[in-house]
């Protein structure tokens, strides 16, 4: 038995969003074929077809919930499913040939699609972890190093599999960067799992060399990247000070119930979220 952790970013360019957030979505071998077949499922009762066919990709967080699909989706009471899908539907095979019936099913449509993948996540067990970075927070100057949102996720993914019976191994798969960028990333991770003493003790669990994929045609780094927008401009935990988006309350509080938790006997308590306000190594503060 093993666990892939499916990692993604939001606000990595420092713009709009309030915080820059890498997300992880731990999902257990077993399930990963099963969760992305139902994924799949959903997307063409929901849609109608796949989001894929329809857009060349998979639908990317901003496309699915940024604010004027929540305005479009109000416009209009709740459309019934079945002619929610056709119209959906329509609207994504001839986009030209728009109505605001049309508009109205494919918002409401992407709205119900979302907050269903994370509900779907929860039935198979899948659990969540973040790095939640303010946009203003100061970077490292260097770039040999691990970031610490980085090593902060594989902390915590480590605990999570050790806490696990039958110790479980994990690995990574991350969104395929710029080739120079997936290769710097590569040698940074191999740094910590090889020449750091907490990275080495966490390969026991971890395994060291990720796997990069194209976020397009994988389901589950599509999920992250849901997870991690949410969390960004929606869900709000000690430490996160700006303003959420009151629209994404249902979505946050869906991603909230997959975010790791684990308390030992002792009371210690674990979460998978985590704010870091400094991202630089201590010799640079």
């Amino acid at each position: 038995m093993s666990w892939a952790l499916f990692l993604d970013e939001s606000g990595q360019d420092r713009r709009d969003s309030p915080y820059e957030v890498l997300a992880g979505v731990a999902v257990q071998d077993r399930h990963i074929w099963p969760l992305i077949r139902d994924l799949s499922d959903a997307q063409q009762m929901i849609f109608g077809m796949r989001l894929f066919d329809a857009y060349g990709a998979e639908a990317k967080a901003k496309k699915l919930l940024k604010a004027r699909v929540f305005k479009n989706a109000g416009r209009l009471p709740p459309i019934v499913p079945a002619e929610r899908t056709r119209l959906a539907r329509e609207l994504l095979v001839a986009g030209a040939a728009s109505s605001e019936e049309r508009i109205v099913a494919l918002c409401q449509a992407k709205l119900e699609y979302t907050q269903f993948a994370f509900e779907l996540a929860e039935r198979f067990g899948a659990k969540v972890f973040a790095s939640i970075i303010p946009r203003l927070a100061p970077r490292p100057a260097s770039k040999d190093a691990l970031r610490k949102d980085y090593a902060f996720l594989f902390e915590r993914f480590y605990h999570f599999l050790d806490s696990e019976p039958d110790a479980p191994m994990g690995y990574l798969v991350f969104d395929e960067l710029e080739k120079s960028q997936s290769h710097l990333l590569l040698t940074q991770v191999s740094g910590y799992f090889v020449r750091t003493q907490n990275g080495r003790n966490r390969a026991r669990r971890i395994i060291p060399e990720p796997f990069f994929v194209h976020s397009d045609l994988t389901t589950l780094v599509q999920l992250a990247d849901l997870a991690a927008y949410v969390i960004a401009w929606g869900l709000r935990i000690p430490g996160m000070d700006a303003v959420a988006r009151p629209e994404l309350e249902r979505h946050a509080e869906a991603v909230r119930r997959l975010r790791y938790f684990a308390e030992a006997e002792s009371g210690e308590q674990t979460w998978g979220f985590k704010v870091i306000n400094d991202l630089r190594p201590a010799g640079e503060r």
